[in-house]
Parts: structure tokens; C-alpha cells; sequence
């Protein structure tokens, strides 16, 4: 019964030919990839019969054969009740509002009014995140204090509060009928799950400049998996961007040693970490880009995923025990609870004002406004909790938010090509 864990702890040994340092393991419970095959064997519990219920169904052709009062619940959760729409535009996303009053003062104010919206929740939750995740609880000048290590609960903790302002969200507004089997949504769920995880687990080991830049560097992996899962094209420009934002972000993580002394077991777990959240995060919005050929809005994708996170994260912090000694820690220290809290709706909120932003100006100004909070983030975070950079880092941050905002300009500038082309010609470029 030792072994497994004797295994688990000494692979980034192996990995790196150097002892794990007190200070970073306490013990071999405490190792991120011990805790990651923990929780997938808790959301694996809840998988695999869910899995194996849905295979009995539709081998029995529960559609024809089914009665009583669980026909309508196991129909909507296996088979749903729609098929899917040809055309992804038809309910992926609500058109967007075009003003019908052509006054540039209420068009200025919803602008600002959601890029405000924008910067204040995901700064805020940056901020924490980042202070939640690296900084001890209850520290005086006889006691180090504690960290909080169960970066499950904190994804426990944004799903759960998601879920429910989604669900007043549907059940205040009137909503497209929904037509997805609800168990399509467990695949992006347990994804967002491990991406979130991982994105907590690796400001133990990596500091938050770095993850911000690996963040902007996810457009490569979902160009990768836009082509395994969706079948997608891409242009030459994005191929481009894409090259450019891997210098940069090369030359930030190449220029941005440590000065203090960590074993090189954290900079091996910190990228291992990162691709880890940048893989799982890909599949995640690939998958829901495929979902959306059924006919749904936003806000019901939003509350769909959630359900599901919130059944695999709970089964799963059930199983370890790990919740009672969560709340446990909430009650010992009342500062991590109102940032607990904060994080929550901070991380609820910034997703409304993605759906509203998106609903009102479009996603190429959603993306300037993200890319910017992205630069005040690490400033933010150099500034707040004392993160240095060097020139060459500089010069490699630069680089990548040059091709972000390359990538913005050259889509809308085809978008704008193909809207004015009449239709059935295509665009040719002239030399």
C-alpha cells in the first residue's frame, strides 16, 4: 500500500536528480501529482457508472421502450430532445444588439462600463488567487501561520457559485429550448475541472507573470486541438501570431531565473503544470464550440458545465475527506474566508461580463480588453507581492502582446473583407 506513494514522490526526483526540499514537500501527501491521480480516481468513481448507465440506455433503446416519471429526467440527460442545428451560427450565440439609437455617449458608457466590468473582476481574482495560493494564514511573531493547500476546494468553491447565477440567470430570462444530452457536458466539465486545478496548483511551484504569459501562449495548443477535435483551417497570420507569442514567452520564461534558491523540482513542476492547464483548457473550449451546434445560449452552457463540476468536485472532496477539513480551515481563519468568498464571485461575475461584452460589441473588442487585463495583471502582480523582470523579459512580454493585438487586427480586418465581398466570391489577395 506504500508503494504507489514511495512512486509518485520520487518521480520528480528522477526527473530532475535532485532531493525534494523540506520547504516545498512535507510529505509525499502533499505532492501535486499524488493529489491529481487522487481526484481523478474520485471523479472517476462518478464517470465510470454514469458511463456505464448510458451505455444500458441506449443499448435497450430506452426512447422507445422507457416509462414512468424518470422518462423525462434519463431522455433529457442521455438523449436530449433536439437535434443539431446545421449551422453552428443558428444557437451557438445570441445575435448581437445593434444600437438602434445612434447615440455614441451610450454606446461610450456600455463600453466603459464593461471593460471596467472586465478589469475589476479578474484583476481582483488574479490578485487573489496569487495570495490565496502562495501566502500563509494566521501568521504572528510566534506563529508561521498556514498555508492553504487544497486547490480542489477553491475550484469547488468558483463552480458552486457559477452554478447558481447561472441558474437564476435561466430562470429569470427566457432562453433558447434546450436540446443537448446533459451528459455532453460532463467532457468540458471534468477538462475546466483539471485546467483550473492545475492553473491553482501551479502558483505553488511558478510565479503569476509567468502563468499570465503561458495563458496568452494557449492559442497554440487550441490551434492543435481546433484541428483534432473540430476538423479546423487556419489562415497564415494566425500560424504567424502564434510563432511570435512563443518567442516571447520563451524569452520571458529564459530571462526570468530566480534569484532566490528553489530546487529545479519547481520549475519542473510548474511546467509540467502549465501544460497540463493549457492542454485541458484547449480540449475545454473546443468541446464547447462543438456543443454549440446544439441550440443554447451562453448562460445555459455556463450552467450545464457547472452542474457537473459541481457533482465531480464535491463527490470527489467527499471521498478524500478533504471538505470538512476545508471548512474546517474557513473557520480558523476568517481572512481566507472573505477571499474564498471574493475569489467566487469575482470569478461568477468576470463570466457574465465576458457574455455581455461579447453580446454587445463583439468578440474582437472582448479580446482587446482581456489582452490588456492580462499586462495590468503582471504589473499588477510585480507591484503587489514584489515579482522582478528583466529587460529581456520585458522585451519578451512586449513581443507576445504585439501578436495578440496583431491577431485581433487581422481578424477584424477579414472579417470586414468578407462582409463586403458579394456572396459566392471568395477574397484574393493581390500582390
Amino acid at each position: 500500500r506504500f508503494c504507489l506513494p514511495l512512486v509518485l514522490a520520487s518521480l520528480p526526483t528522477m526527473a530532475t536528480g535532485e532531493e525534494i526540499t523540506p520547504a516545498l514537500q512535507d510529505s509525499w501527501g502533499d505532492f501535486w501529482l499524488f493529489r491529481f491521480f487522487v481526484n481523478a480516481a474520485g471523479y472517476a468513481s462518478i464517470v465510470v457508472p454514469g458511463f456505464l448507465l448510458i451505455q444500458y440506455f441506449k443499448r435497450r433503446n430506452y426512447l422507445e421502450t422507457g416509462r414512468g416519471i424518470c422518462f423525462p429526467v434519463i431522455k433529457s440527460c442521455v438523449f436530449g430532445s433536439e437535434v443539431k442545428s446545421a449551422h453552428q451560427d443558428d444557437g451557438s450565440l445570441p445575435p448581437r444588439t445593434e444600437p438602434t439609437e445612434s447615440s455614441t455617449a451610450r454606446q461610450v458608457f456600455k463600453l466603459l462600463f464593461c471593460a471596467a466590468g472586465l478589469q475589476a473582476s479578474y484583476l481582483t481574482w488574479g490578485v487573489l488567487q496569487e495570495r490565496v495560493m502562495t501566502r500563509t494564514y494566521g501568521a504572528t511573531e510566534t506563529d508561521p501561520g498556514e498555508k492553504f493547500k487544497d486547490s480542489q476546494f477553491l475550484v469547488f468553491m468558483n463552480r458552486i457559485l457559477a452554478f447558481t447565477v447561472a441558474g437564476l440567470y435561466c430562470a429569470l430570462t427566457k432562453q433558447p429550448r434546450h436540446g443537448a444530452p446533459m451528459y455532453k457536458y460532463s467532457f468540458a466539465s471534468l477538462s475546466n475541472i483539471l485546467s483550473s486545478w492545475c492553473q491553482y496548483e501551479a502558483l505553488k511551484y511558478i510565479s503569476f507573470p509567468t502563468q499570465v504569459l503561458a495563458k496568452a501562449s494557449k492559442v497554440i495548443p487550441v490551434m492543435m486541438m481546433g484541428k483534432l477535435v473540430s476538423r479546423k483551417s487556419y489562415e497564415y497570420w494566425e500560424y504567424l501570431t502564434a510563432a511570435l507569442i512563443s518567442v516571447g514567452v520563451s524569452m520571458f520564461l529564459l530571462s526570468s531565473a530566480p534569484n532566490r534558491t528553489v530546487s529545479t523540482v519547481t520549475t519542473f513542476s510548474g511546467i509540467v503544470l502549465l501544460a497540463g492547464y493549457i492542454i485541458f483548457d484547449s480540449f475545454t473550449s473546443n468541446w464547447q464550440d462543438a456543443l454549440f451546434t446544439y441550440k443554447m445560449s451562453p448562460v445555459q452552457m455556463m450552467f450545464g458545465v457547472n452542474v457537473f463540476s459541481c457533482l465531480f468536485t464535491v463527490g470527489s472532496l467527499l471521498e478524500q475527506g478533504a471538505l470538512l477539513e476545508s471548512l474546517r480551515f474557513m473557520a480558523r481563519h476568517s481572512e481566507f474566508t472573505a477571499h474564498a468568498v471574493l475569489l467566487s464571485v469575482c470569478s461568477a461575475c468576470g463570466q457574465l461580463f465576458i457574455f455581455y461584452t461579447i453580446n454587445q460589441f463583439g468578440a474582437a473588442v472582448f479580446t482587446i480588453i482581456m489582452t490588456l487585463r492580462q499586462a495590468f495583471a503582471i504589473l499588477l502582480s510585480c507591484l503587489i507581492y514584489g515579482h522582478t523582470v528583466t529587460v529581456v523579459g520585458g522585451l519578451g512580454i512586449a513581443v507576445v502582446f504585439m501578436a495578440l493585438f496583431l491577431r485581433v487586427y487581422a481578424r477584424s480586418r477579414m472579417k470586414k473583407r468578407s462582409k463586403k465581398l458579394p456572396p459566392g466570391e471568395t477574397p484574393v489577395q493581390k500582390v
